[in-house]
């Protein structure tokens, strides 16, 4: 393991592990972690404080992906790196994304118990340009899977699954290299894997019928 990709794996935990939701929230005078539901992410924090203030948790959340991708993404390609074949900067970037979704998930400031990892999905995937159209896919099923159910977790659940799909398919649409992409697959699988185990909770009541909605199913 060369040094320097250590570091930005490293960075880009301490940096996914800044607990966002707990910080607006404790400048809002609430301690998210003892309302609602909670958890320490977006939805909870719109629900505790308000819509606006879940937007910027979520806002923020994603950065907290986009950035230490966005600098794994500069580091790679300027040479900086080892190279490792025709897969080196995805390969960087596979490790970037893991270490950001664990720092979601489980942050080392709040003893390993964090969110579910949603926003900083979306932040992973906006900072990769080979990414984009499976997030928009990906987007496209969790507005409809919500906004026609009311249920937020139907939304991340729907768009979890969609986003290692739609890399196979805009992958095949625009014939990328499977051997130089085929680390972005890998990461949006194990991203999907996450979302979804931290969902477990959820799709037993969406199952059982007890999942709260978010807003009354349109009639």
């Amino acid at each position: 393991m060369n040094f320097s990709v250590a570091l930005i794996w490293l960075g880009a935990y301490l940096v996914a592990s800044i607990p966002f939701g707990v910080l607006v929230a404790r400048a809002r005078g609430v301690d998210i972690r003892k309302v609602g539901s909670g958890n320490v992410g977006a939805t909870n924090a719109g629900r505790a404080l308000g819509k606006k203030w879940g937007y910027l948790v979520l806002v923020l959340d994603a950065l907290k992906g986009a950035v230490p991708m966005l600098a794994a993404r500069f580091a790679a390609q300027s040479g900086s790196l080892p190279a490792w074949g025709p897969a080196s900067v995805n390969f960087v970037l596979l490790g970037t994304g893991l270490a950001c979704m664990l720092g979601s998930v489980a942050p080392i400031y709040l003893g390993f118990r964090g969110g579910k990892g949603v926003a900083t999905s979306l932040g992973i995937v906006l900072a990769v340009p080979h990414l984009a159209a499976a997030g928009a896919l990906a987007l496209v099923g969790y507005v409809a899977a919500r906004f026609t159910s009311g249920y937020v977790s139907l939304g991340s659940i729907t768009a979890a699954v969609l986003l290692p799909l739609g890399v196979l398919l805009t992958g095949k649409l625009f014939r990328w290299p499977l051997g130089e992409n085929y680390p972005l697959l890998i990461l949006t699988g194990l991203m999907a894997g996450v979302v979804l185990f931290r969902h477990r909770a959820n799709i037993g009541r969406l199952v059982s019928g007890t999942e709260p909605r978010a807003e009354p199913k349109p009639k």
